[in-house]
């Protein structure tokens, strides 16, 4: 049963535990996604963003790549901690990477030259929009998720491994699963602070 959409933007949180133990189908989780990259709106209506959905052995292969390549960076001797968090990462049932296609923002920016500086910019909205829609979809539907950014370090191992167009350019990876552990109180600064209305 999928949530109103005010109760799934208030519950939707970080979920770091998590496991592989999801009660709803792959293809539910694939018409999640497919939803967020057929409604989410962009900059021109130039539809730039590009999700891949990674689970099983896929989902896996991300994490081992993230972990071996940022043992190159971080090293051996302190890489416990950075282990750890690979391996709850690892321990959900699947991945969304975000992606942004830079040659329809290429070509945008040669098409509408007042706007070119602006178009990276709008490309990044739409992205992180995207990302907010399949974030409170897998809540909607009882999952829990996070949102990373190992990106640039993993860019191109994971678009060899996947055969992703060089033009991709990955923005962040959601990794998702059947939360297992409950997120603490959030605070909130006050309202006052963040926002006024005028008459």
């Amino acid at each position: 049963m999928t949530k109103d959409f005010y109760t799934t933007l208030k519950e939707r949180r970080t979920y770091y535990g998590i496991n592989k133990e999801v009660k709803i189908s792959d293809e539910r989780i694939k018409e999640i996604v497919e939803f967020a990259v057929k409604y989410t709106p962009s900059a021109f209506n130039s539809q730039t963003a590009r999700i891949v959905v990674l689970s099983g052995a896929a989902h896996n292969k991300l994490w081992d790549i993230t972990s071996e390549t940022l043992r190159k960076v971080v090293g051996d001797s302190d890489f416990s901690g950075t282990q750890q968090k690979m391996d709850s990462f690892k321990a959900g049932y699947g991945t969304v990477l975000f992606l942004e296609d830079e040659a329809v923002v290429k070509s945008l920016q040669e098409q509408f030259a007042a706007y070119a500086e602006n178009f990276p910019i709008w490309s990044n909205q739409a992205s992180g929009m995207h990302q907010l829609v399949v974030w409170a979809g897998l809540e909607g539907v009882g999952l829990g998720a996070s949102l990373q950014h190992y990106n640039p370090l993993i860019d191109d191992e994971v678009k060899c491994e996947w055969n992703i167009p060089d033009n991709w350019k990955l923005i962040a990876q959601m990794p998702f699963g059947n939360p297992t552990v409950t997120p603490g109180e959030k605070e909130f600064r006050p309202l006052e602070e963040r926002m006024k209305v005028f008459k």
